[in-house]
């Protein structure tokens, strides 16, 4: 074979043949998610070492920012007297000493043995007549020569180095050398983007000799990934416009006026824009693809709820998709209340009408109840359903379904909307889907993300709403707990969210419980408290709520179930424990449940233990800003955009080295290029290697190609 090897085929060569991969390293390479040679290429180094320009440890002075690299002569560690952990390090070289100290950061001691050469970034600065570093970034760079060192992300725990990962990088490329890379652009585009070829860029991203050759080499693959993305969408749209036909609706009905007419507050001049916008798909043939943005607080579920009557006043039904059953119960409630009183025509009736049906369908109804929901959803008698993957099980069927709500906080990958939009309808139409996402994205993210989708943008809050006060508490709490009763002395009431144990509702429900005795027998003794959390029975849930929203309840000891659609304009302190084991997204969806009326809100983020930099980076940011849209941006930088297509549970993401927030311009390039790269067909068949990659990167995502193209 004498063939450029592929994309397909770098993945189809396992890491195990490349020397000193043996089982026990292939394991550990295995945790990383490196199992293919196309895994490891693209295991991209997270910075570099320039030797060149390294300063000697005799040469520094203090105030400078440098770069230095030394052995480790010494390692001490101990403890201050409110037990913080200190780390000190004496490095060297042949010209001088530098002293480093380390605070909160213990595992140090483990990670820097004696002996060690690495590399530092910091500042300089003098204490006690001595030169040292505080907290220094820290690089292990061994005994490698070379004017620019990549450093790779390692692993202390599956025992992998940045060496290791360099070592084998430049294997594979050596190995790959005699057939070379294939390079599925042309010469001229590549001319044209000022780009170099896909070889040049593997080699110059591991192996530089230039940060110019870096910035280059990173450019070419941050398109690489952010093309395979747009032309995957741009060919969705384009079949899915060729060949979707749906239900146009009347969108003007009693059923929906008399809804409006209902609520007791005005509706924002955003939210009547965006239900216009909506109405005006619904009235088309064409089926809806809209996505729906907004803040916190913004008003998207009143939105959702007129798109999915406007669908029930016509005689069919709607449908509500949330990622967690926790989330569809919640939206559950809230729509079940707002939809209370509301009445639609039935000729099986003596009245000629009868209640709207709302239900909801999780794995968590079982028995008798969970088979009388879906013969409701299979013969019509059920209007609404709010649920979980539940809704896309084999043997779940609908009457009529014409509108899908696809809540993506957590994103749901594009797949898992087509899969719920086709078992809708009997006759070939498509449902109108609308894409809620409760966290405001960057455009370029919406680009990416739901390239495929329309945008509408919630940009405004409700009038009179008050911002909310937000400080990160490192310490002592005692503050926190005078703050929250100070509140409810004065009439307010308040929230205590419990601390993340992981995915699980059973370990969290035990730490909501623990917390709840705790806080009863101490800091809020003698205050009311009620507790909610996801193994509650739905029923257990409405009347702590309705008790908590009723005033009968002072403090709601809580997990995340009160992320969305929990409203309660009374509640005015927000208090987050061990707030480090929460995102960016679910720190500032918890901190939205006060804040929700004319009263002075505040948000206490508790995070007193050692910390990572990045859960220090998370708290920052939410305690200096309260602006979604700002948060997104910051929460793209910090956590990285992840997969896009879907959240199978293999890990691997769409974006190892393109950011949406820092490669705007390239997410524009990609998004101009597929569109003059797709034919007006959505085929590719005139660039048979790049048609050839998007089935391959559709396939190791271990779906039906053909579904996922189809859209």
């Amino acid at each position: 074979m004498t063939e450029p090897l592929s994309l397909r085929e770098l993945d189809a060569i396992s890491v195990g043949r490349l020397q000193g991969v043996g089982p026990q390293r292939q394991a550990s390479l295995r945790e990383v998610q490196i199992e293919t040679v196309f895994d490891l290429l693209t295991h991209y180094p997270r910075r570099y070492v320039d030797r060149s320009r390294e300063a000697k440890l005799g040469e520094v002075t203090p105030g400078q920012e440098v770069m230095v690299v030394g052995d480790i002569e010494s390692v001490e560690t101990r403890r201050t007297r409110n037990r913080k952990s200190i780390v000190e390090v004496s490095l060297f070289d042949d010209t001088g000493h530098l002293q480093l100290v380390f605070f909160n950061q213990a595992w140090r001691a483990k990670q820097l043995k004696e002996g060690l050469t690495i590399a530092l970034f910091g500042k300089v600065d003098l204490y006690r007549k001595q030169l040292r570093m505080t907290n220094p970034v820290v690089d292990l760079v061994g005994d490698r020569t070379g004017k620019i060192i990549a450093i790779y992300p390692q692993s202390e725990k599956a025992g992998l180095t940045t060496w290791d990962i360099g070592r084998w990088s430049t294997e594979a490329l050596r190995r790959c050398e005699p057939r070379g890379i294939e390079e599925p652009l042309s010469r001229q585009l590549l001319e044209e983007l000022q780009l170099p070829d896909r070889a040049t860029a593997f080699k110059a991203i591991h192996q530089p000799s230039s940060t110019s050759e870096v910035s280059q080499a990173r450019n070419r693959l941050v398109l690489d990934e952010l093309l395979r993305i747009q032309l995957v969408l741009r060919i969705r749209k384009i079949r899915r416009l060729e060949s979707a036909s749906g239900i146009a609706h009347k969108g003007d009905s009693p059923l929906v006026t008399s809804f409006l007419d209902r609520l007791p507050f005005k509706l924002t001049t955003a939210q009547q824009r965006t239900m216009e916008e909506v109405t005006v798909d619904l009235k088309t043939e064409q089926p809806m693809h809209r996505l729906l943005q907004g803040d916190v607080g913004a008003g998207k579920t009143l939105v959702a709820l007129h798109a999915l009557l406007t669908a029930v006043a016509d005689g069919h039904q709607g449908a509500l998709m949330a990622p967690t059953e926790v989330l569809a119960e919640q939206h559950y409630l809230s729509l079940a209340e707002l939809a209370e009183g509301l009445e639609i025509s039935d000729d099986s009736t003596l009245t000629g009408r009868r209640p709207l049906s709302v239900k909801v369908l999780t794995n968590r109804i079982m028995g008798a109840e969970r088979q009388q929901v879906i013969k409701g959803m299979q013969n019509g008698s059920v209007d609404l359903v709010i649920g979980t993957h539940a809704l896309i099980q084999e043997g779940i069927s609908f009457s009529s379904l014409s509108v899908v709500v696809v809540d993506e906080q957590h994103r749901f990958g594009v797949e898992q909307r087509s899969v719920l939009r086709e078992r809708g309808r009997s006759d070939g139409k498509w449902p109108h889907l609308l894409v809620m996402t409760a966290t405001p994205i960057p455009r370029t993210a919406a680009m990416t993300v739901y390239g495929d989708l329309d945008v509408s943008t919630l940009d405004e809050l409700p009038p009179g709403r008050m911002p909310i006060s937000t400080f990160w508490v490192r310490d002592d709490t005692e503050a926190v707990w005078q703050h929250l009763r100070s509140e409810i002395s004065q009439g307010r009431q308040a929230y205590v969210v419990c601390p993340l144990i992981e995915e699980s509702d059973k370990l969290d429900a035990n730490s909501a419980e623990t917390t709840m005795d705790l806080l009863s027998e101490g800091e809020l003794s003698g205050l009311r408290l009620g507790l909610l959390h996801g193994r509650l029975p739905a029923i257990d849930k409405k009347e702590t709520m309705d008790a908590f929203r009723d005033g009968q309840l002072d403090v709601l000891v809580a997990t995340t179930v009160i992320e969305v659609g929990v409203d309660v304009p009374n509640a005015t302190t927000m208090v987050i424990l061990s707030a480090d084991r929460f995102g960016i997204a679910q720190l500032h969806q918890l901190r939205g449940r006060v804040g929700r009326d004319a009263h002075r809100s505040t948000c206490f983020l508790v995070a007193t233990e050692e910390i990572s930099e990045d859960a220090e980076a998370r708290l920052q940011a939410l305690e200096e800003s309260t602006d979604g849209f700002a948060l997104a941006e910051r929460d793209l930088e910090l956590r990285g955009e992840g997969t896009i297509f879907d959240q199978k549970q293999s890990g691997r993401n769409d974006l190892k080295l393109a950011s949406l927030a820092r490669d705007r311009v390239w997410v524009e390039r990609a998004r101009d290029l597929a569109a003059g790269l797709v034919n007006e067909n959505g085929s590719l068949e005139q660039h048979e290697a790049l048609q050839d990659e998007v089935r391959w990167f559709v396939e190791r995502r271990d779906d039906d190609a053909e579904n996922l193209l189809r859209g």
